[in-house]
Formats: structure tokens, sequence, C-alpha cells
């Protein structure tokens, strides 16, 4: 038998071959949407800190206190002496958030919706989830060992169709979307996706973590039968992930969600910054609205010069141009680069096969000169040599 390294020598030279290989670059974050890589500084259009608070001073004063208070670590899991002070007041401002009864936070947004997923379905139920969900939506739904379909992208006529051929045969169905899809940026109808879930008795959780109306508390739609998941790693700008629901759901995954019972708690800072930032958003709306307005300043200035590009039904913070070829979107990317912007090339497995594209993410700290700059450097580019 071959050894390990051998067998994953050819492997990476495969990945390398098709341009699939991926690298680590180190990145210093500064404020105002900026960066330092390889030594140089770039205006980021590929951050997720769409209300820029990752750098915001309260919330660094806010993690120095609650580190000072509690330490550096939680020290175990919470149900062992993990569950600091500040976890309560932390999941009683995302209910609030939410408009839910309660909420529970899991260590990242990967692990909530894995732990959900698992806990609520398994042998003899049913789960349809959107085609283009997140990776670890695809993983928690395998892992259950529940019957798993896939509807395509923002289809409500495919959903209805896999409900009416397939929900008669199962126990339970948990039903799977994306507020927004954090690939393409466009958004889900979850009243009219609600609505045809109570229909056929089904299940709703959807996904959150693009959503950054959401988190200003523009989120009026409740229902028992709807599961809300978000993080707090993106726009809130530090780290994990959360559950929000009913009491009984977040009693019931406190005793099943594998994910929440083994894994070690988050630090005390990250608990206490977190708090810090909710208050922000609730407070501050505007953060919010700046950086859709970026987006759409850029998503109608881009379309109105160069109409061939394909920007997809973004209606959000996230912005994608679909290339298509992968060699094709990493020359644009490094083109970018070259003139002081970091745009990643975004390939698969991340997105489908032959749809490879540059995500540009809109932050309420962007300047309309640089956006004006970004958009200026495209139409060079495009117009002096269409590749795709």
């Amino acid at each position: 038998m071959a050894s390990l390294d051998k067998i994953l020598s050819g492997r990476i030279s495969r990945l390398q071959h098709e341009n699939l290989l991926r690298n680590l670059h180190d990145t210093e974050r500064l404020s105002d949407a900026k960066v330092i890589r390889n030594g140089r500084k770039l205006i980021s259009f590929s951050c997720n800190d769409y209300l820029g608070l990752s750098q915001n001073k309260k919330l660094m004063i806010a993690a120095n206190n609650a580190n000072s208070r509690y330490g550096v670590g939680s020290g175990a899991s919470r149900l062992i002496t993990g569950n600091n002070p500040l976890y309560a007041k932390l999941e009683s401002k995302l209910a609030e958030t939410c408009r839910t009864q309660a909420a529970l936070v899991f260590g990242s947004g990967y692990l909530a919706n894995i732990g959900v997923i698992t806990a609520l379905a398994g042998i003899g139920d049913l789960i349809i989830a959107d085609k283009l969900s997140h990776s670890c939506i695809i993983e928690g739904a395998l892992l259950s060992k529940a019957e798993f379909r896939r509807f395509t992208q923002n289809n409500l006529k495919s959903l209805k169709e896999l409900l009416i051929k397939h929900r008669k045969d199962h126990n339970n169905c948990l039903v799977i979307t994306e507020s927004v899809f954090s690939m393409d940026g466009d958004s889900a109808d979850i009243e009219k996706m609600l609505r045809l879930c109570k229909k056929y008795n089904a299940w709703l959780l959807v996904d959150y973590a693009h959503d950054i109306n959401h988190l200003t508390g523009k989120n009026p739609i409740s229902s028992p039968d709807l599961i809300k998941m978000g993080t707090l790693s993106k726009a809130v700008g530090i780290y994990g992930g959360y559950i929000a629901g009913s009491r009984t759901l977040m009693e019931y995954l406190r005793s099943s969600a594998k994910s929440f019972i083994f894994t070690t708690a988050l630090p005390p800072s990250v608990l206490g910054s977190s708090i810090a930032a909710l208050d922000i958003i609730r407070k501050q709306p505007i953060r919010a609205k700046k950086a859709l307005d970026n987006a759409a300043y850029f998503r109608e200035s881009l379309s109105s010069k160069l109409d061939e590009l394909d920007i997809g039904h973004s209606d959000s913070q996230i912005v994608p141009i679909i290339i298509g070829g992968i060699e094709d979107t990493i020359r644009i990317s490094e083109y970018l680069y070259e003139n002081g912007y970091l745009v990643s090339a975004i390939r698969p497995p991340t997105v489908p096969v032959n749809t490879s594209r540059l995500r540009f993410s809109f932050s309420s700290q962007h300047d309309k000169k640089d956006i004006d700059k970004l958009i200026k450097l495209l139409i060079r580019y495009f117009r002096s040599q269409i590749t795709f």
C-alpha cells in the first residue's frame, strides 16, 4: 500500500492542476474595510464584517472587561462548568432580536446548523433543503440519516413538488433554506415558504447568517415551527453561532444537539463583545442601511455600463460577478489585487462547476470613492479583454 504522504501528494497535484488548491495568506485586518496582505495595503471587498464592528473600540473594551473578570478561557463545555453568566444575557438579546421565545448559542454557525439538524431529524424523517444551501446544512442533513432531497434554488414550485411526492412517506419533515444566499446575494421568500411548510406539516429552518436586516430587528416573521439560525461571526463581527425559536426547542437542544453538548464553551471575551455588538446594531440601524446602499450603488452603476455582466439576482450586501471559468476568475481577482483591491475568486466546490465568480461583500465602512474606483477598474478590464 502506498504511504499516506504519497497518496496525498497525488491528490494535491490534481488540485493544483485544476486550480483548486487553497493557500493561506497572512492578512492583518485594519479599520475602514482595509487589510494588509503580503505587506500591501488593500481595500477589502472580501470580508463578512458587513457592519464594520470587528475593529470597534467599544467591542474591544467589552472583550477586555470580560477577560479581566472571567479569564481568557471557558474551561469546559457549557453543560459542565463553561456556562458563563454572560451567556444568559447574550441569549436573551438574541431572542429579542429574532422575536422568538429563546435562543441557544453554539461554538460556531457550522456547529449550530449541524447540531439542530441532527437533533431534529433522523431515520424515517425527511429533509428538503435548497440546492445552494451552505456546506454545514448539507453535512448536517447527511449526518442525520434522514432521507435528503434538494429543491431548485429559491424555487417554491420545486419545493412544493418534493413535498407532494415525498412528505406522506415520512414521520417528520424539515425544510431548510438561507435567508440571504452567501455566494449569490439573493433572498428567499420566507413568508411564502412558511405557509407552504404549514400546509404540508413541515418545520422550517432558516439560516440568517448573511441577513443584516435580521440583526436590526426587522424580522417580524414568527411561528412555533420556524427555527432561526444565525451567526455572531459575520455582521456581529465576533465569533459563534446560535439557534432561536421556542423555549421547548432550546430545552430539547441542550440535551440533544451533540455539537452543543460536546464542544468547549466560547471564551468570555466573545460573549461580552457580542452583547456590546448587538446593542450597537440595534441603536445604529444606519450601519446596515449603508452596507445595503453601497451594494445597490455598485450593482446599478456597474450594470448601467456593462449590462453583459452576470450579477445574478442579488438584493443584499453581497454582489457576485459570475465569470464561469476558474482561470478567468483568478486572473480578474489578481488584476484587482495589483490595483489595490482584495476581491476573492470563488471556485468549486464552494460554488457549482462552471460558475466561478468574484464575490463582492459590501460594508458600512466602504467609501463611495473606493467603490467608484473599483467600478472603473472592472470596466477597464472587461472592455479590454472579455475572455469569459
